[in-house]
Formats: C-alpha cells, sequence, structure tokens
C-alpha cells in the first residue's frame, strides 16, 4: 500500500482493454441484483436493450454491486448492515472468492475499484456504534485485505471514485442499532460528504446547513467538475425539504429544493441517482417517480412509475431505470419508454459497465 500513487499512473495498460472482458460476459450494459418470484436472488447482467446477458446466484438479497474496470468481474455485496460481498466471473458464473469484513465490521452496500483496477473500495462501518470505515482489498493478492481507512464519518453508504483516483464517501450520518438497524441518534446525526485522496488522507469533508442535519447523504454520482448526491430526509416528514445536492470544487454544499407538490411526491426518500452529461435523475420508489434535473439542479421533469429506484446512464436515451416490478425502462426528459420485462424484482441499484 505504499506506492498507490504510482499504481495510478499505469492506467493506460490496464484501461485500453474495456471491452474485451465484458464482452465474454455477453457485452451488458449494467448489471443489477434481483429476486425471483420463487424469491431467490441473483446477480443480472442486461443488455443494451434490456435482454438478460448473465445471471449468477447470490446467498441473499444484494444491494449494489461494483464492476472491475476491464475484466469481466464483479463483486456482489448484500444489503446492509451485511457480511457477504462476492466475486463473480460474470463469463462463467463461477465464484472467484468470497469477502468478509473483519472481526467487528459490516459492509453498507456499496464498492468500487480503484481506476487501474488493483484495488477494491468497499464502504464498511463498524458495528458498534456506526463509525465508517473504508475497507481496501488487493485485487492482484486474490483480493485479500490490505487494511482500512477511517471514512471520517458515521454511517457510510456509497461511495465513488474520482477522475483523479480520490474517493468520494457519502458518510450518512445515522447511527444504528447492529442487529436490526434501528437509527440511535436522529436528533444529533451529522452527515458529511468526505473526500479521501489515494493513500486515505483527508482532502475535503463537507456539512449540510445546521438546518438539514437530518438529510442522510446516501448516493452519489458525478458530474464534469461537480459531485451530485441524493439524501433521505429523517426528519418531520410534513417538511419538503430538499434531497439533491451538489459539491463543486471546495465550495460549500449547496441543495436543490423542487416544487413542494413534486416534494412530497418523493415521500423524504430518493433511492438512487445517476448523471449523463448535463442531466442527472433521482429517483424514489417509495414516492413512485424519478425527478430530472439539469447539471445546475434546476427541475426539469418528473416521470411517474411505481417502485422505481435502479438508474443509470445509457446511451440510446440520458437514462435506464429499473422497477420493483421487473420492467426495464428507457428515461429522458419526455417520458419512459419499455426496454423489456422481467418476472424478477430489481434491487435498488443498477451499475453501468463503464464504456
Amino acid at each position: 500500500m505504499t506506492n498507490r500513487r504510482t499504481l495510478l499512473k499505469g492506467l493506460a495498460a490496464a484501461t485500453l482493454l474495456p471491452a474485451r472482458g465484458w464482452a465474454a460476459a455477453g457485452s451488458p450494459e449494467w448489471i443489477a441484483a434481483a429476486r425471483s418470484p420463487g424469491g431467490d436472488h441473483a446477480l443480472h447482467g442486461i443488455g443494451a436493450s434490456g435482454e438478460i446477458t448473465f445471471s449468477i446466484p447470490l446467498p441473499g438479497r444484494g444491494h449494489a454491486a461494483a464492476a472491475h474496470p476491464y475484466r469481466a468481474e464483479a463483486v456482489a455485496f448484500a444489503r446492509r448492515p451485511g457480511t457477504f460481498g462476492i466475486v463473480l466471473d460474470c463469463r462463467t458464473g463461477a465464484i472467484i472468492h468470497r469477502l468478509s469484513p473483519p472481526e467487528g465490521r459490516q459492509f453498507n452496500g456499496h464498492g468500487a475499484f480503484s481506476l487501474d483496477g488493483s484495488w477494491l473500495y468497499t464502504s464498511e462501518v463498524v458495528a458498534e456504534g456506526s463509525a465508517g470505515r473504508v475497507g481496501l482489498w488487493d485485487v492482484r493478492a486474490g483480493y485479500a485485505r490490505a487494511g482500512e481507512w477511517d471514512s471520517r464519518g458515521v454511517g457510510p453508504h456509497e461511495l465513488r471514485l474520482l477522475p483523479n483516483g480520490n474517493i468520494v464517501i457519502a458518510n450518512g450520518g445515522i447511527r444504528t442499532d447492529p442487529q436490526d438497524r434501528t437509527p440511535l441518534n436522529i436528533d444529533s446525526m451529522r452527515p458529511n460528504l468526505a473526500v479521501l485522496d489515494a493513500d486515505g488522507d483527508l482532502v475535503s469533508c463537507r456539512e449540510l446547513p445546521a438546518e438539514l442535519h437530518q438529510n442522510s447523504i446516501r448516493h452519489l454520482a458525478l458530474l464534469p467538475g461537480a459531485i451530485a448526491f441524493a439524501m433521505q430526509w429523517q426528519g418531520d416528514p410534513a417538511e419538503p425539504v430538499p434531497l439533491l445536492g451538489l459539491a463543486r470544487d471546495e465550495a460549500p454544499l449547496t441543495n436543490h429544493p423542487v416544487a413542494e407538490a413534486d416534494a412530497f411526491r418523493m415521500n423524504g426518500y430518493a433511492g438512487s441517482i445517476a448523471t449523463n452529461q448535463d442531466l442527472i435523475a433521482m429517483t424514489s420508489p417509495r414516492g413512485g417517480v424519478a425527478m430530472l434535473f439539469t447539471a445546475e439542479g434546476r427541475h426539469c421533469a418528473t416521470l411517474d412509475r411505481a417502485d422505481l429506484c435502479g438508474v443509470a446512464a445509457a446511451r440510446d436515451s440520458a437514462f435506464t431505470m429499473t422497477d420493483g416490478g421487473g420492467a426495464i425502462w428507457a428515461a429522458d426528459p419526455q417520458g419512459l419508454r419499455l426496454r423489456r420485462r422481467h418476472s424478477l424484482s430489481w434491487d435498488n441499484h443498477l451499475v453501468r459497465i463503464a464504456p
């Protein structure tokens, strides 16, 4: 772990071949976890038209996954708080490795590979107290555990790699009971958006305004020069608070409200977020809606669909979205168009395979 900046300088050889490995797995555009009508769980590859390119069983309910940048490998994470991370060969369906957090740690549903694919970073908490950790796994050493970093917050959820190799972490701020996820600190929670460099040192850590301290920062998406984040309100449900935030450079975090009627439709809950060039999409399965915004945070469309949650950028439309009824949708400000429907219940997240 001593020369990780040196490793990041060797990106070119690794990233020139993104399609070759994934082509062997049916060239999926996205991956997502889902539950079958019989109650079984699996990770699925999804092609450009919504067809399923592969299906690999999981030992329990999945949440998000991390796709290797050039090898047809994915790590599927348990729904938080969870203790399994399954490294899958998406060409053969084989389980390559089974990841377990150290004693007293729990996975929190998300992970990301380093830009060159040499390292896997996982979102974790210390079970007692919910202090945040970033787990470090050495991919070249067979996904061996290599240590951990302080996430600089409580209850981290999603983490993402920035183009410069830094890591941005959504520290949700909620301390939970390790057994049943009961929130324990709603009155005093302090979510933040933290950025760590390639050695785990703190680059920045920004909190929301005091009046929004109960807005848990959960999910992340990247724009040119900015980070978009989606929140889940833990305060009074009668308050129509903004659920979209933006972080630019070192400026304070900004919040971007919608009209009051639309805010109430979100039901205080953003389930996932994605970006595509100059658009942001944020879904609410509880509200049965997706909100689209410009890159500046201006609300530009509301799309209606029950249990809509998974969202990722697409090539033939702005976004692809998935719902709990098994449908896969093309989405843009003009509306939703059905790509395909399957006898599945898609879980919360849709992960794009990098082009």
